[in-house]
């Protein structure tokens, strides 16, 4: 038996077992094997060897965006609306058969904008080439799941699924548990708070189905028995996802009211043009790119070409912009001077650990060189020892 009809299996066993309190462990157990039998569909087959037949792209510019949807739901005309790159676009399903990059010019900014082919129902099994869309889709900041507005609802969980039966979590944040693997002592089992998805007995079983016998473990938050096991797996990518609506040219008032008011939703209409600078607007929102722009000594800051920062990418510190600008200039610093929303106060001193927001304005002021004050009698710094007894005599003159 193949480790998609395994799957199958098991879940048609969970459907079957009623949910109450007598069962929360045995499910448990059947959701930690599900997640298991994932993770190895996801893992190359032994002896492959190569890069596989994926088409990633070499990321470009301060971004990345990725448009994951069903097929002929608008993917392609968005892409040569958004960046003025063509993408071919029919009246048939599955016009997209590679992935075709676009650079959206936004805010002294440069977003990489990335057209997937359409994925189907069963994508996370491999079909229609749904594994390699995944996989691009990983790689990406921000995920815009494009959907048809006059299909119905179901579309929407389809996909969610799909990107979660890959270890794609989308708008969640990691759950507050720290897990840790030990050589010796057995399982210790700590929480903060009352726990009341999860008990001492269900851990322990999901932890010895991953025939982990030995590790440390503690709950700061109430967390359901997915989130155990998400962090038990250590593979799975929390990412930010915006709902876009298209084709809301051809539904009712009502309906466009009603998508909008959803969370993390975005109604749009390519074929007129509608609400399109929204649509930027809330990517950049969800990025959280943070511009940076730099002052001279003396001079007038320089608005035309910002460093740019998320907190997904690196950070956005004195300190990540100090290294942004060259790796040896962070212990040349003496201070920095911050104007913009992070400074109390114009200038305000600050040191590596400032975080800086978006659109502020920056001057380093690094240490002064001791050696170089000054040449011959108007030296301030002297090389000689400070202690008479450590300097060197001079050998006699010779007679």
């Amino acid at each position: 038996m193949g480790i998609i009809e395994r799957i199958k299996e098991i879940e048609a066993e969970m459907a079957r077992t009623q949910k109450n309190k007598a069962t929360e462990y045995h499910l448990g157990q059947l959701k930690a094997k599900i997640a298991k039998l994932r993770t190895q569909l996801l893992e190359p087959p032994k002896g492959a060897s190569g890069g596989g037949d994926g088409f990633e792209v070499t990321k470009f510019g301060h971004g990345r965006v990725a448009l994951i949807g069903f097929p002929s739901v608008g993917k392609s005309t968005l892409l040569t609306m958004l960046t003025g790159t063509h993408s071919e676009a029919a009246s048939y399903e599955f016009t997209t058969l590679t992935c075709i990059p676009g650079i959206i010019h936004y805010n002294d900014t440069k977003i990489q904008l990335l057209d997937l082919p359409g994925i189907i129902e069963g994508a996370s099994e491999g079909k229609g080439r749904g594994r390699q869309v995944i996989a691009v889709a990983k790689s990406s900041d921000l995920v815009l799941m494009v959907l048809d507005a006059s299909k119905s609802e179901g579309h929407r969980q389809i996909l969610t699924k799909e990107l979660e039966a890959v270890g794609l979590r989308l708008n969640k944040r990691p759950p507050q548990i720290y897990f840790k693997k030990k050589k010796t002592g057995g399982i210790s089992f700590n929480s903060t708070l009352t726990l009341t998805h999860v008990d001492e007995k269900l851990c322990y079983q999901i932890l010895h189905e991953y025939k982990i016998h030995n590790a440390e473990i503690l709950f700061r938050e109430d967390a359901t028995v997915d989130d155990l096991i998400d962090v038990i797996e250590g593979n799975r990518k929390y990412m930010k996802c915006v709902y876009v609506y298209n084709k809301i040219d051809v539904v009712g008032i009502d309906d466009v009211d009603r998508l909008a008011r959803q969370p993390n939703s975005v109604v749009i209409s390519c074929n007129m043009k509608l609400n399109l600078d929204r649509l930027l607007a809330r990517m950049w929102e969800e990025m959280g790119l943070v511009r940076v722009y730099t002052k001279p000594q003396g001079q007038q800051p320089d608005f035309t070409d910002p460093a740019v920062f998320s907190a997904s990418r690196g950070g956005c510190t004195v300190e990540d912009f100090c290294n942004h600008i060259h790796r040896s200039l962070v212990k040349d610093v003496k201070y920095v001077l911050a104007w913009g929303t992070s400074a109390r106060h114009y200038p305000q001193h600050c040191g590596l650990s400032h975080v800086l927001h978006d659109e502020d304005v920056v001057q380093i002021v690094k240490k002064k060189d001791k050696e170089g004050e000054g040449r011959g009698r108007f030296k301030s710094h002297s090389t000689a020892p400070a202690r008479i007894c450590d300097r060197q005599k001079k050998a006699p003159l010779k007679q």
